[in-house]
C-alpha cells in the first residue's frame, strides 16, 4: 500500500509518527511544576496500552467512550486508543453540570468513561444509575481516590498492559478512513447540543490543507488549553498534531496556563478573543501602575508600533527608514519584552475566532509583530471555512475561502459552505442533518454574511437573530454586542430590539478592569455587585455605550440600531445559570424569558426594576440574588446627512 494512502486514520499516523519521528517530542505536560516530555515512541506504546486495557474490559468496534476532564496527555492518549479498536471517543466538557453529562452520556450511548480526577468521578457517580449501559469508569489522577470501593471503578495504571500478539495490528488495519473518529457535541446555543459525527477523511483533510496554509511542520509548538470537547482543540492540538509531529503541550492547570504560556513559548496559538482582550487589559492595568518614564516610554512606542508594525510585519512597502530603525528600538525596549511577558515571542503563526475581536485589540497584537490572524469555522466543517493568508488580514473579515472550501451566500444573505471537511451527519438526529447538510453538501452555517470587494467574508450575525425594528431599521444583536465588548470594562452584553422601537442592552462589568479603574479612581467596594451599582461604574458605562453609538451613526444600515437604555445586570451571565453555553455564548432565548420583567422596565418609562434571581453556586448549593437596578439613558446621536443632488 503506497505510504500517503495508508495514513488515513489516527493510529495509522501515530505509528508512521513513532516509526519516522521516534525520539521527537510528541506531548509535554506539566507536572508539581516541572514539564515531563513524551516522545512519538513513548506515546505509541502508551495509546497501545490503553487500548488494550479498554479491549480487555469488553470495549469493541462500535463502542462509545466519553472522555471528561481538562487537558491531560492520557485524555488525548485515549482518544487514539480508541480509535484503535474501532470505537469513537466522544469528549465532553469538563466543567458541565452532572445533569448536562447524564443527558450526553445517554444520548451518546456511553460504555466506558475516562475522566481526570476525583471531581469527574463524584459528577458521574451521583448519575450512573441513570446511565444503564456506562459500565466502566477510569480515572487518571488517583489523588482522594483511595477509599472509593465500586467495582467499576479503577484508575488507568490498574489497568492491564500486556496485550495479546497482533491483537491491536489487527483492529488498527480494519479501521477505514470513512470511519466515524469523533463525535462533538455543539454548544447548543439554540437549543439541545448535537453529536456531530466527523470522519478520519474530515478530520485529516481539515488538518492538512490547514497545515499546509501556515507551513507547520513536526518543529512547531502548541499549548492545549482550551476544552477538549471543542473541536477547535480537537483539530489543532490532536489531528495537526498527528498530521505534523509538533508537540502538544498540556498545562499544569487552568490557573497556571498565562505562566505555562511564557515558559513554552508556542509557535502555533490559538485563543478566542476573550483570551487577547483578558491579556491586553492585564498589560494596560500594569501599565497604570507602572512609573512614569516606563509610561511614557510604552505610550510613545505604542503609538509608533500601531503607525508602522502591521505594515513591518506585512513586510507592505511604503515605511520610512527611520520609521523601520525606531521599531527596532522599539522591538529591544517594549515589544519584545512585552511579547516575552504574554508569552508571545516565538508566535509564527496566531489565530483567534468564535467571536469578533475589536479592531484595537486585533491591531494591538499584530503592532507588536505577532502574526494574529482570523479564522471562520464550525463544528462541523471540521474547523476550516475561511482563513487570512499572510499579507491579506484585516480587522472586519474573516478571510477568503479556506483551502478546498466553497462558500456561496443565499439570497436570504445565509452562508453556505462545501468541502471534505464536513461532517458526516448528527448522531440519531437525521432530521437535524437534512435540515443542516443539502443532498449535495452544502451545510447552512446559520450565520448572515457577505464578501467584501476582495473576496473576504464579512459575518453579520445569526441569520435567525437578525431582525428590524419597528421603522425598519436592521437590528443584528450579536455585531451590536460585540461593539460593545470591545470595551475593556464591558464583559458581555445583550442587546434588545427586534420589533420594538428602539434598542436597548443589558451589560455585565468586567470586573478585573472595573475593579482597577475604581481603585485609581479611590471608590471603594465589596464585590460585583456592589461595584455594579455604583452611580460612577454607570457613567463610565454609559460613556462606552455613547461611544459605540457615535460609531454607529456613521453606519447608513445600522445608524438606527443605536442604544438608548441599559442597566448593568446585578450577577454576571453564567454557564451553571443556564445564561450562556459551554464556550461562553449568550442563550439569548433564555435569558429574554428569565429576565421578561428586566426588559419590560427598559422599554418602559421606569427608572429601576426590582429583580430577585435563583443562582448556582460552585459547591452546588442554589440561592438568591435581589437587586434594585437602575435603567440609564444613554446619548444617541443623528444618522449621517444624506446629500441632495446637485
Amino acid at each position: 500500500m503506497h505510504e500517503a494512502a495508508a495514513l488515513d486514520t489516527f493510529p495509522r499516523l501515530l505509528l508512521h509518527n513513532a516509526r519516522v519521528r521516534p525520539e521527537r517530542p510528541a506531548m509535554r505536560e506539566k507536572e508539581m511544576g516541572i514539564w515531563q516530555t513524551t516522545t512519538w515512541a513513548q506515546m505509541a506504546a502508551e495509546v497501545r496500552a490503553l487500548a488494550w486495557g479498554l479491549a480487555e474490559l469488553g470495549f469493541k468496534r462500535g463502542d462509545h467512550l466519553a472522555i471528561i476532564g481538562d487537558n491531560r496527555p492520557r485524555l488525548y492518549w485515549a482518544i487514539c486508543a480508541a480509535q484503535m479498536l474501532g470505537g469513537v471517543p466522544v469528549p465532553m466538557y469538563r466543567d458541565a453540570a452532572a445533569q448536562e453529562v447524564r443527558l450526553l452520556l445517554q444520548h451518546a450511548e456511553i460504555t466506558i468513561a475516562v475522566v481526570e480526577d476525583q471531581e469527574q468521578v463524584d459528577k458521574l457517580l451521583e448519575v450512573k444509575a441513570q446511565c444503564p449501559r456506562l459500565t466502566h469508569i477510569l480515572y487518571d489522577n488517583p489523588r482522594g481516590m483511595r477509599h472509593y470501593q465500586q467495582p467499576f471503578l479503577r484508575a488507568l495504571d490498574q489497568l492491564p498492559r500486556e496485550e495479546r500478539a497482533g491483537f491491536l495490528d489487527t483492529e488498527i488495519a480494519q479501521g477505514r478512513t470513512d470511519d466515524v473518529a469523533v463525535i462533538l457535541y455543539t454548544s447548543g446555543t439554540t437549543g439541545s447540543p448535537k453529536g456531530v459525527m466527523i470522519t478520519h477523511a474530515n478530520l485529516l483533510s481539515a488538518a492538512r490543507s490547514g497545515a499546509q496554509f501556515d507551513a507547520l511542520d513536526e518543529y512547531d509548538e502548541i499549548l492545549s488549553y482550551l476544552p477538549m470537547a471543542w473541536v477547535g482543540d480537537h483539530v489543532f492540538s490532536y489531528a495537526q498534531c498527528y498530521v505534523t509531529g509538533f508537540c502538544a503541550n498540556c498545562p499544569e492547570s487552568s490557573e497556571t496556563v498565562m505562566t505555562d504560556l511564557r515558559e513554552i513559548g508556542p509557535s502555533y496559538f490559538f485563543a478566542p478573543p476573550r483570551v487577547f482582550e483578558n491579556m491586553l487589559t492585564h498589560v494596560l492595568i500594569r501599565m497604570e501602575d507602572a512609573g512614569l518614564v516606563k509610561r511614557k516610554l510604552f505610550h510613545w512606542f505604542m503609538g509608533l508600533a500601531r503607525r508602522v508594525g502591521s505594515r513591518i510585519l506585512d513586510r507592505a512597502p511604503g515605511v520610512a527608514l527611520l520609521d523601520r530603525l525606531l521599531y527596532r528600538a522599539g522591538d529591544v525596549l517594549v515589544y519584545g519584552p512585552l511579547k516575552n511577558v504574554l508569552g508571545l515571542s516565538r508566535v509564527r503563526v496566531g489565530y483567534t475566532a468564535g467571536e469578533a475581536i475589536g479592531p484595537e485589540i486585533f491591531s494591538f497584537y499584530r503592532s507588536l509583530g505577532i502574526n494574529l490572524k482570523q479564522l471562520y469555522g464550525q463544528t462541523e466543517a471540521s474547523v476550516f471555512i475561511a482563513m487570512q493568508p499572510n499579507g491579506q488580514v484585516k480587522s472586519d473579515t474573516v478571510g477568503p475561502a479556506a483551502p478546498g472550501v466553497e462558500i456561496r451566500i443565499a439570497d436570504d444573505g445565509e452562508v453556505l459552505y462545501r468541502s471534505p471537511g464536513v461532517f458526516h451527519s448528527y448522531y440519531k438526529n437525521p432530521e437535524a442533518t437534512e435540515k443542516t447538510k443539502t443532498a449535495d453538501g452544502w451545510v447552512h452555517t446559520g450565520d448572515a454574511g457577505y464578501f467584501d470587494p476582495d473576496g473576504h467574508l464579512k459575518i453579520i450575525d445569526r441569520a435567525k437573530d437578525v431582525g428590524r425594528l419597528l421603522d425598519g431599521t436592521l437590528f443584528a444583536p450579536k455585531y451590536l454586542e460585540n461593539k460593545l465588548k470591545f470595551s475593556p470594562y464591558i464583559k458581555e452584553a445583550v442587546a434588545f430590539g427586534c420589533e420594538r422601537e428602539r434598542v436597548c442592552a443589558f451589560i455585565n462589568i468586567d470586573i478585573e478592569a472595573v475593579g482597577s479603574w475604581a481603585e485609581r479612581h479611590h471608590l471603594p467596594y465589596s464585590g460585583y455587585a456592589d461595584l455594579a451599582a455604583k452611580p460612577q461604574v454607570h457613567d463610565l458605562i454609559k460613556d462606552c455605550i455613547e461611544q459605540v453609538n457615535r460609531g454607529l451613526a456613521g453606519d447608513e444600515k445600522l445608524a438606527g440600531s443605536q442604544i438608548h437604555r441599559f442597566l448593568i445586570l446585578h450577577k454576571q451571565l453564567d454557564c451553571d445559570d443556564g445564561e450562556l453555553t459551554q464556550t461562553r455564548k449568550v442563550r439569548r432565548g433564555f435569558i429574554a424569558e428569565k429576565y421578561q420583567a428586566l426588559i419590560e422596565a427598559l422599554y418602559s418609562n421606569q427608572r429601576s426594576c426590582f429583580v430577585e434571581t435563583e443562582v448556582k453556586f460552585e459547591d452546588g448549593r442554589s440561592g438568591t440574588i435581589a437587586a434594585t437596578l437602575p435603567i440609564v439613558e444613554a446619548r444617541t446621536f443623528p444618522r449621517p446627512a444624506v446629500r441632495s443632488a446637485a
